[in-house]
């Protein structure tokens, strides 16, 4: 009977259990092969989890903005300069266009400006992209209207138009803008954009430094708000000689040049300057 019991079933409960421990140990083998795979599959979703929550602070980092509180007696010019802008005061207004306006040079105490701020890359790409044909045509063409055979010329060359003529607002005496003025940093060349006589070269008030000159039609054009002159009265000039520098002296917020087309070389007797120009066959804007 001993003899029988080793081999009826203990035999028979080895083989078994061995079976048994095989498919446990085969289990086993799965079971961490799995929990590694799960593990492996985990990983990526931490991982953009991780990114995804960095990206912002990353991105914020490589911007480098900050907000600049603009100050009494600041331009666009002078705070592009402080801060070392790159693109200058052109770079500083484009970013800042919605909150400074349609005119550059009228920024107010206590705005706040942006600076470092960068496009974006998506929509604001495709706009330069389908802006940029125009905008090339236009440059060519104001490079090519700059004089003309009628004997006039722009009295700045690449200038962009800031505030119109007639515009209204109480800055102006008038209650309106008598002129229009080009936005040009201080330095820029002035010219005279005909031949004539300058009946006036000096200091005129809220118009900063100023000249006035009578032309063979009669009108008379006005330049201010200029850093220097380089002319005085009673001196005959030609067409696109230079009569002084763009400046900001005078009442305003920022460098520009004031012009003006007059009846007489006083103030209040305005004319639209722009249509003056076009009928000379000269193109503005």
């Amino acid at each position: 009977m001993p003899a029988k019991g080793k081999h009826r079933r203990p035999k028979s409960q080895r083989f078994t259990r061995s079976i048994a421990v095989a498919g446990t140990g085969g289990a086993a083998l799965a079971l961490p092969l799995m929990g590694a795979t799960g593990a492996h599959a985990a990983t990526p979703t931490a991982t953009v989890a991780k990114t995804a929550t960095a990206a912002p602070a990353a991105a914020k980092k490589a911007a480098g903005t900050k907000t600049y509180a603009v100050k009494a007696g600041d331009s666009l010019s002078k705070i592009a300069d402080e801060q070392n802008v790159s693109g200058g005061w052109k770079k500083l207004y484009s970013d800042n266009r919605s909150a400074v306006g349609s005119d550059p040079t009228l920024i107010r105490p206590g705005l706040k400006l942006t600076i470092g701020k960068k496009a974006a890359s998506g929509s604001a790409t495709q706009s330069s992209a389908k802006t940029t044909p125009s905008s090339t045509k236009s440059a060519a063409t104001a490079a090519a209207s700059t004089s003309s055979s009628s004997g006039y010329t722009l009295p700045v060359e690449g200038a962009t138009v800031g505030t119109g003529y007639k515009v209204a607002g109480s800055m102006w005496s008038s209650g309106y803008h008598t002129g229009v003025d080009f936005v040009v940093p201080t330095g820029t060349t002035i010219k005279a954009i005909a031949a004539g006589t300058v009946v006036s070269a000096g200091w005129g008030g809220a118009y900063g430094n100023q000249v006035v000159i009578q032309h063979a039609d009669g009108q008379y054009s006005q330049y201010a708000h200029m850093s220097a002159l380089s002319v005085s009265a009673g001196q005959t000039v030609t067409a696109g000689q230079q009569i002084g520098l763009s400046g900001a002296t005078g009442n305003v917020t920022g460098p520009h040049l004031h012009f003006e087309i007059r009846t007489t070389p006083n103030y209040g007797s305005d004319v639209d300057p722009v249509a003056y120009l076009r009928s000379h066959g000269i193109a503005v804007g």
